[in-house]
């Protein structure tokens, strides 16, 4: 069973993701020191993006997560449909972020696009033979990963934070403040993830008060860590820190290797990231085929403490065959990374809405519900075309609803029994 501690890593490990490396200097570029504007925008929304779901999950603790919360709001399609998005999103994301890691080992070691595709290969392997032992073997590991990690960016924050220049702030505008809505478009990616653990909520000894907590530790961690890192490009490195920013934080603050430190941590990132997410898709799988949104061969290790197996070994296949197809055809991660990002919206979108529907009327939740439900409705129009990606996706899941003639296989409010948390 997953503790507080390990909950609050694997939230940090969803969110926290590569963009610590590559956003502060997208951002940067796009609306200069303005940028810590949008910075503190984003990490302002997460606040009740992340309460939405952590509310559901201590309400309905189930592996099915999201899915489970749509189909008590909306019925099976619903659920099959959210169920699908999220489940096939991650071993097509899965390969965009270990090749992006890859990249950064290439460029400390050599190889080129060999070192690459060997690296994202090992981590690919790496975060299923985590799960295969289970989640208390993966949620070990994940806060391993979460402590190294909080470590290598507060010491290149703190150390480089001393050469900082306040003048470094002005101009604070150089584009303009529409372009600090164009910098926040940016920086969503980086702030995905907080609907990941909800489908390990019954692996928490007690999910009604240990889910809350792990969520909030994690959103306090995440915000000092992002915010910090995208000051410091700033103020020690200027309004144009490079691409590389938390390299060069750390060769102004502790200097040594730069490219192989900047490498380790584009690993550690990346690793902390997929397990999370393989953690959470694996058990959403295993839910899908219990409830009959999937085949019912899935269904195996669905149940609190279970090792989802067959689950997993289809994520890992899937992943394998996105990172052969990107190789093949020389398309890079970029389509991988916007059909992802299209899938997960359209899981915000459904799940927000579920939650207005699930949690009690006009308490703080459900305001935090109705706030997150209308940002993710912005982020849908942000998508642009590869929503239809997503729209296919949804199609195929409705279709395999009514091939397999199920209508109504569970009632509506199936899933474990709503936990009373005193909200």
């Amino acid at each position: 069973m997953l503790n507080v501690p390990q909950g609050a890593a694997l939230s940090i490990g969803a969110v926290l993701g590569t963009g610590v490396i590559a956003l502060p200097a997208l951002a940067a570029q796009t609306a200069g020191p303005a940028s810590l504007v949008a910075w503190a925008a984003l990490i302002a929304l997460s606040v009740p993006l992340a309460a939405t779901f952590a509310a559901l999950g201590a309400r309905f603790p189930d592996s099915g997560g999201v899915a489970t919360y749509a189909r008590r709001a909306f019925g099976e399609r619903a659920a099959a449909v959210v169920g699908w998005c999220f489940y096939l999103a991650v071993p097509v994301g899965a390969p965009a972020a270990a090749l992006f890691a890859g990249a950064y080992v290439a460029a400390a070691l050599g190889g080129g696009t060999r070192t690459e595709l060997l690296t994202a290969a090992g981590l690919m392997l790496a975060v299923t033979a985590g799960n295969l032992g289970g989640v208390r073997v993966s949620g070990r590991l994940q806060l391993g990963l979460a402590l190294l990690l909080v470590t290598l960016l507060l010491t290149a924050t703190v150390t480089a934070l001393p050469h900082a220049d306040p003048g470094h702030l002005r101009p604070f505008a150089p584009h303009g403040w529409w372009a600090v809505g164009s910098a926040a478009a940016l920086l969503v990616w980086g702030f995905a993830g907080w609907e990941a653990v909800t489908s390990l909520a019954a692996d928490f000894r007690r999910p009604a008060r240990d889910l809350p907590r792990a969520t909030a530790i994690a959103l306090v961690v995440v915000g000092v860590l992002y915010f910090g890192i995208a000051a410091a490009s700033i103020l020690v490195l200027g309004p144009a820190p490079g691409d590389a920013p938390l390299a060069e934080l750390l060769a102004r603050g502790v200097g040594g290797q730069v490219r192989v430190l900047t490498a380790v941590a584009a690993v550690l990132l990346t690793l902390g990231t997929m397990n999370a997410y393989y953690a959470g898709a694996a058990k959403l799988g295993a839910a899908l085929g219990r409830d009959s949104a999937l085949p019912a061969w899935f269904g195996r290790g669905s149940g609190a403490g279970e090792v989802p197996r067959r689950s997993l070994t289809v994520i890992a296949v899937l992943g394998g065959l996105s990172l052969l197809l990107v190789t093949a055809t020389g398309t890079g991660t970029r389509p991988l990374v916007l059909l992802t990002s299209g899938a997960f919206v359209l899981v915000y979108v459904l799940g927000t809405a579920a939650a207005l529907r699930l949690l009690p009327r006009r308490t703080p939740v459900w305001w935090c519900a109705a706030v997150s439900f209308a940002a993710s409705l912005g982020l849908l129009v942000l998508s642009g075309w590869y929503v239809l990606g997503t729209a296919a996706v949804a199609g195929c899941a409705l279709a395999y609803q009514k091939i397999v003639g199920k209508k109504s296989a569970r009632p509506v409010d199936s899933g474990a029994d709503p936990i009373d948390v005193g909200v």
